[in-house]
C-alpha cells in the first residue's frame, strides 16, 4: 500500500507543474512572456523558456523519483520566483490581497513539499533504485559481537 500512497502522491504533487507548462505557458508563450514582462520579469521570453525547463523536468523527476532532490530544487526555484514576482500580496488590498495571499500560501505549500522531497527522497515505487548505481558504504557504526 505505502509503495501505490508514494506514487499517488507523487502524481498529485507533479500534475500541478506539468499542466502549468502543457496546459498554459507552452500554448500561449507569448501572452504569458508578455504578462511576465508586466510584472517586471527581467528578460521574460529567457526567463519563461527557463521556467517551462524547470517545470517539465522537475515534474517528470518527481513522477518518476529519478534524481527528485534535482527535480524538486528545480521546482522549488521556479515557486521561489512564481511567489516573488506573481503573488506579492502585500501591494494589494481587499478581496485581490485576499486572492493573491492564498495564492502565496499555496506557493508556501508546495516550497515546503519540496523541501520535504529534498530532505527524504522519492519514498517507494521510484525508478531511483533501478537508475543509480549508489554504493552503499560498510557500516561502521555498528559494534559487532564476538
Amino acid at each position: 500500500m505505502s509503495k501505490f500512497a508514494s506514487l499517488a502522491g507523487r502524481l498529485m504533487i507533479a500534475g500541478i507543474f506539468l499542466m502549468s507548462a502543457v496546459g498554459n505557458k507552452i500554448p500561449n508563450f507569448s501572452g504569458v512572456a508578455a504578462y511576465m514582462a508586466s510584472e517586471g520579469v527581467p528578460a521574460p521570453q529567457l526567463m519563461l523558456a527557463g521556467a517551462i525547463v524547470f517545470l517539465l523536468v522537475g515534474s517528470l523527476s518527481v513522477v518518476t523519483g529519478y534524481r527528485i532532490r534535482a527535480g524538486a530544487t528545480l521546482l522549488l526555484i521556479f515557486l521561489a520566483l512564481a511567489t516573488y514576482y506573481f503573488h506579492d500580496f502585500w501591494t494589494f488590498e481587499g478581496q485581490e490581497q485576499q486572492m493573491q495571499m492564498i495564492q502565496f500560501l499555496k506557493n508556501l505549500a508546495l516550497m515546503g513539499t519540496m523541501l520535504f522531497l529534498i530532505g527524504n527522497g522519492a519514498g517507494k515505487a521510484s525508478v531511483a533504485p533501478c537508475c543509480t548505481r549508489e554504493k552503499t558504504a560498510p557500516r561502521t557504526d555498528v559494534a559487532v559481537a564476538a
